[in-house]
């Protein structure tokens, strides 16, 4: 998950990875996710809930669901992206800033990482 910290923040700020619902959400039934960007702007907009959200009340896939909430964050501010993992463990990594380090192990016992939009790098554990 997301370290919940920037460079230079004010003092005494708070990100969005401690709120439940803006930078961090998981329940059994839709999704897991953890967001990292401009925490401000995921919090006003409860990016991580609303994943859920639409996962329960609209039937939306999570790649769906998760791509448009951070296409939609973008013009209000929201630079940054997510990890989430489905009720079936399957995972979506959407962002819109330049690049987002992530990692996964799927269940071939491959890792793999990647930074910007290119397709990840798998080496065997």
């Amino acid at each position: 998950t997301s370290t919940g910290g920037i460079t230079a923040k004010r003092a005494g700020r708070v990100g969005d990875t401690p709120v439940f619902g803006a930078g961090t959400f998981a329940d059994d039934e839709t999704c897991a996710v953890s967001c990292t960007g401009t925490g401000e702007v995921f919090i006003r907009y409860t990016a991580a809930a609303d994943i859920a959200a639409r996962l329960r009340y609209k039937g939306e896939s999570l790649a769906k669901a998760a791509a448009d909430v951070i296409a939609e964050l973008a013009p209000c501010g929201g630079d940054g992206g997510l990890i989430a993992l489905g009720a079936a463990g399957d995972p979506v990594m959407p962002f819109n800033s330049s690049g987002m380090y992530r990692g996964m192990i799927g269940g071939d016992r491959m890792l793999r990482t990647a930074i910007h939009r290119e397709e990840f790098r798998a080496v065997p554990l």
